[in-house]
């Protein structure tokens, strides 16, 4: 396999790229790539031959259409005006995807699929997700570089003049979290949150398919030029046995898999190519992979912390990491970096919606599972004592001796957060931010990051701290984060809120003008559509079928603590899921609130069918445990 063409290099010129598939005849067919605003990814076969004859066709964007309204642009391609054109992008990698399974009888290779990363434009406009985060970038530079010529000494960034910035660069990575099984086996949930408590997973040998399918992966996506960093086993899984003909059963393993960082744009399109071989090479070894951010309720869900740094290109064509200070004993960040997590921290009730937009994602936010609950960070306890919080939003990492290193980890992102959609509110909030902090110096910003509740500041907000050293989860209650960092938004619909109900925030979001009311409320429309579709069509199924198998159990020695359980439970079931003439059930009236589209009460529906559930779990679990 190692004279299969794997890379399209950016930005190749169009001869060289006719040379390159014709002289790999096993790459059979093209895809173009383009992101609706829940993240999906198109793909289609397209035969090469018709690529390399109308090449020039596909580059303007006539050769391709696609019918809009059949993916998650709400409110923009409808279905009386779906159309929606599609031209290439050549200043990304493009991807060759083998179907190891289907091999060209002619090479004797695996037949390969050219996956070309696309815009959709709709009306003359682009409308998609990588559009967004692509028209952000651009603006935040020209933004960046107007900063550094027209202003004096940038505080912590000394050692560089302004006028030399020739160019910016947005550097970011995600770290991809997944859980693998096999096929039609069903956890032991009490098993693997012993296991996970007891940190038996974490970091340990992997073994058999699990590790075939680890190895491989890695080893492919070296081969695509991601320089995978390392491939290791999570927090979450139990052992797998052994059946008697040798093969590997009840494989329940968490894995993690870390890859270089890249352009911004970059990174986006690799996380999604990641996240599609990892799922072929697993399945090609008879596991399911999931990348849902919470599979399974009571274990460690799937995260895909994501990293943020920021650098300029001098004239002599030196870099320099525009978070890291002058003196790295001396300050945390310069001006720039602290700009950036303020802006960050300030604006993250718009950047939410975009990070967690589903039932899934705000499952896995939940306090104990090193996930993050309240928008706070973290920097250190000193500059030269770098911190590791994992219990915060968004912290700083850096290296004393590597100032190259520095940047921002946002821990709140999940493997299916829209990427591209989260850089492009990353970055907009972070300019945001750089405009106030850059005519400031780095002791003045420090004091106003570590600020108490109720101190006056010049751009953070009074009532709120930003900065915490301590364990968010151990160390304040529930009251005291809400009041000192904000409260979470417990459904999609409260998250989605925040859009509305911060304007000064989303204009800081929506100042590149890529962000345009239409496609944040196509984003909205389609969020919202897929929460209440989920609920009325998985979600409350799913509960009913739990409380109906919650049944009375047949015993001959039945103890009062019995007869008084069963009475609970009984009564949860009835409020939750028994209708009568005068009186309707939760789930009833959360799907008639959803259907009549008040939104507000089916939200605080939802969130007292969660905890109302979880007590009849725990009920009926002590109910059955009681039963000898």
């Amino acid at each position: 396999m190692e004279d299969l063409l794997y890379v399209i290099p950016a930005n190749s010129k169009k001869e060289a790229i006719v040379e390159m598939l014709e002289a790999h005849p096993e790459i059979k067919f093209v895809s173009l790539v383009g992101i609706d605003h829940a993240g999906n990814d198109t793909d289609e076969k397209i035969p090469v031959r018709i690529f390399l004859k109308d090449m020039d066709d596909f580059y303007a964007g006539s050769a391709v259409q696609t019918d809009g309204s059949s993916v998650v642009l709400a409110g923009i391609a409808t279905l009386n005006n779906a159309k929606v054109d599609m031209p290439i992008d050549p200043s990304v990698n493009w991807f060759v995807d083998y179907n190891f399974e289907n091999y060209d009888e002619e090479t004797e290779k695996p037949i390969g699929t050219l996956r070309i990363p696309a815009f959709l434009i709709h009306e003359g406009k682009r409308v998609d997700s990588r559009a967004v985060l692509k028209d952000t970038l651009d603006y935040v530079k020209k933004e960046l570089l107007n900063i550094f010529h027209t202003t004096g000494t940038i505080s912590g960034l000394e050692h560089i003049n302004g006028a030399d910035v020739e160019d910016i660069c947005f550097t970011s990575a995600t770290e991809l979290e997944f859980w693998v099984k096999t096929p039609l086996e069903d956890a032991n949930i009490e098993e693997m949150s012993a296991s996970q408590v007891m940190q038996e997973q974490y970091w340990q040998r992997t073994h058999g398919i699990v590790r075939n399918a680890l190895e491989q992966a890695v080893l492919l996506l070296d081969k695509y030029g991601l320089s995978v960093e390392m491939g290791h086993k999570e927090v979450g899984g139990i052992k797998a046995h052994l059946d008697e003909s040798g093969r590997m059963v009840s494989v329940c393993e968490q894995i993690e898999v870390d890859w270089k960082f890249a352009d911004a744009l970059q990174a986006a399109d690799n996380e999604l190519i990641v996240r599609t071989f990892i799922r072929e090479v697993f399945r090609m070894n008879g596991l399911e992979v999931s990348f849902k951010a919470k599979p399974m309720i009571g274990l460690a869900g799937n995260g895909e912390h994501t990293h943020i740094g920021m650098g300029a290109i001098l004239k002599d064509g030196k870099f320099v990491n525009l978070f890291a200070p002058k003196d790295m004993t001396k300050d945390f960040m310069s001006a720039i970096g602290y700009g950036s997590i303020m802006g960050l921290l300030k604006n993250y009730e718009v950047i939410n919606p975009f990070v967690s937009a589903t039932n899934d994602s705000l499952n896995r936010l939940k306090p104990g599972f090193e996930a993050p609950v309240c928008i706070v960070t973290s920097l250190g306890h000193t500059p030269e004592v770098p911190s590791r919080n994992r219990t915060i939003l968004a912290g700083l990492i850096r290296d004393v001796n590597n100032p190259a290193a520095t940047r921002f980890e946002l821990r709140a992102c999940n493997p299916y957060t829209n990427t591209y959609l989260v850089l492009a509110a990353i970055y907009s909030a972070a300019l945001d931010g750089i405009k106030y902090a850059v005519t400031k110096s780095t002791a003045d910003l420090l004091t106003e990051l570590s600020k108490e509740a109720g101190v006056e500041a010049g751009y953070l907000e009074k009532e709120r701290a930003y900065r915490s050293e301590k364990d968010v989860f151990e160390d304040y209650t529930d009251e005291e984060r809400n009041r000192l960092f904000g409260a979470p938004p417990a459904t999609v619909w409260e998250n989605l809120s925040g859009l509305d109900n911060y304007p000064e925030k989303r204009a800081a979001v929506c100042a590149a003008g890529a962000f345009t009311d239409a496609i944040i409320e196509a984003f909205k429309a389609g969020a919202l559509l897929r929460w209440k579709t989920e609920l009325i069509s998985r979600i409350i199924p799913e509960n009913r079928d739990i409380v109906r198998a919650c049944k009375e159990i047949v015993s001959d020695y039945v103890t009062d603590q019995d007869s008084y359980n069963w009475n609970k439970i009984n009564g949860l079931r009835c409020y939750l899921a028994k209708d009568s003439i005068d009186e309707k059930s939760l789930f009833t009236l959360l799907k008639t609130a959803l259907v009549e589209g008040d939104y507000e009460t089916a939200s605080g529906l939802q969130v007292e069918m969660y905890d109302k559930m979880e007590e009849l779990k725990a009920l009926y679990d002590s109910y059955q445990k009681n039963m000898i």
